[in-house]
């Protein structure tokens, strides 16, 4: 039985997967991501293992009320349970959206050895015309931006902006509604404010962009990164100056008629990832929802309690939902660490 009001238009299905604290579960990782993630516990990585392991995360009791999107590889949503049920079904049971990453992966711009340009426009419209009847109720694209020595150049933020812009038309088009990705990748030795300059110049373009292609703002989503200093600088800052400057960059570019803002945990560590989302929530201010997108930092734990085996099962599924829980508060600006024990 479905958990779901009726969902009549963009603007309802974008405010029903982020409304109340929800968030989205990414379990769209790729299978050669899949495959590396697996390889950290020692399993293999196949169709059924793969399957189990999804399996496992999207009939959680966690699921429930605190997910409300889920993003799945094209592999997944046509994947049935073990016991004969659709993913996407067993999605919907738990009062989820089930979503779709279709972006094909990275390219080098221009030639660029640091520079790269997303791909997948080609045959869009006809890939999105048959995920809308294999259930799919909106569609994630991600775009990534490097921080380098001359990183990013004006002229790659646009092309990749151009690109997120054109597919959210698709998208809308097909009747889902889109997940805009502009990811500043955190790897590197950059400082803050130099995430916030391309973040804000990625924002700025992006939204430039979506103007220029009549996409309906109500009826779309926004997956950003947080302001962070880079992975590798020794100088990090703290969770109040990255909740700060997160959202004085999202109040100077996102409009407001945007139903909400669902952050990639980018290689934050999980708890890391919810404090940083509960520290913008408690300054609030904004018109949008803030929320959550993670993949790692709500899967790990229990990846790492799972291990492949069966008699984990129960375990992992505590692990996820504990996590998911978590976040939920944490868009809700009711998080506290003393609640992780």
């Amino acid at each position: 039985m479905s958990l779901l009001p009726p969902l009549k238009s963009l603007n309802d299905i974008a405010t029903y997967i982020v409304a109340d604290g929800k968030g989205i579960l990414a379990a769209d990782e790729s299978n050669p991501t899949c495959s590396k993630r697996f390889d950290s516990i020692s399993v293999e990585s196949t169709e059924d293992s793969r399957r189990d392991y999804r399996e496992i995360l999207f009939t959680s009791k966690g699921m429930n009320g605190n997910i409300g999107g889920t993003i799945l590889f094209d592999e997944t949503i046509r994947q049935r349970s073990i016991g004969g049920v659709l993913l996407t079904d067993i999605i919907y049971s738990q009062g989820s959206l089930p979503g779709i990453k279709v972006d094909k992966g990275l390219n080098p711009f221009n030639e660029s050895d640091s520079e790269t340009l997303t791909q997948g426009l080609d045959d869009l419209d006809e890939r999105c015309f048959e995920y809308r009847k294999l259930g799919a109720k909106f569609t994630k694209w991600r775009a990534v931006i490097n921080i380098g020595a001359d990183a990013p150049t004006q002229e790659c933020i646009d092309a990749n902006m151009d690109a997120l812009a054109q597919y959210a038309k698709i998208a809308q088009k097909n009747n889902m509604v889109p997940i805009v990705e502009p990811e500043i990748l955190m790897d590197g030795e950059h400082s803050a404010e130099d995430c916030l300059n391309a973040s804000s110049r990625s924002l700025k373009s992006l939204f430039n962009f979506l103007d220029n292609y009549n996409v309906d703002i109500t009826g779309t989503l926004l997956k950003p990164n947080m302001i962070t200093a880079g992975s590798n600088n020794p100088d990090q800052i703290s969770e109040d100056e990255v909740a700060s400057l997160t959202l004085e960059c999202l109040k100077q570019h996102v409009p407001d008629g945007l139903p909400g803002i669902a952050f990639l945990s980018g290689g934050q560590s999980d708890i890391k990832a919810t404090h940083h989302l509960d520290a913008m929530n408690k300054m609030g201010g904004g018109p949008w929802k803030l929320t959550f997108s993670y993949g790692r930092a709500l899967q790990q734990s229990a990846l790492k309690t799972w291990l492949g085996k069966a008699e984990n099962k129960e375990a992992a599924q505590a692990a996820f939902s504990h996590r998911a829980l978590m976040n939920r508060l944490a868009a809700s600006g009711k998080w506290s660490p003393d609640l992780e024990n």
